[in-house]
């Protein structure tokens, strides 16, 4: 992971934990890929994607999160799942993270696909 996208991280972390989420994982690696966060949202889990980019040159953050991706996501949510032999109301955001004027930009999207 590139020093951009590990800071992107950390800073979502921090969003997520001031907005009452409970991260259980962090880069929770499988055969199928990655996803970023694991959170707690009260009573649902929440699988979440970080995009973070310098500036939007290229497009907002949250557009990278395309087709190929969510299918990813999705499989690696359902071997999380499956890992705790326990089926739970899940939800996928995508957190997107960019500089605009100097500042850091923050859109959290919830429910941002469907599996």
């Amino acid at each position: 992971m590139n020093k951009l996208g590990k800071e992107g991280e950390d800073i979502a972390v921090e969003y997520f934990r001031k907005n009452g989420f409970r991260i259980i994982e962090k880069n929770y690696r499988t055969v199928f890929g990655e996803i970023d966060i694991i959170a707690k949202d009260k009573d649902i889990i929440v699988f979440i994607e970080v995009k973070t980019r310098a500036d939007k040159t290229f497009g907002y953050p949250f557009e990278a999160v395309n087709q190929k991706k969510r299918e990813k996501i999705r499989k690696v949510a359902l071997s999380f799942m499956k890992k705790y032999k326990k089926e739970f109301p899940a939800r996928f955001d995508v957190l997107s993270i960019y500089t605009e004027n100097g500042k850091e930009q923050i859109e959290h999207i919830k429910d941002a696909f469907e599996v």
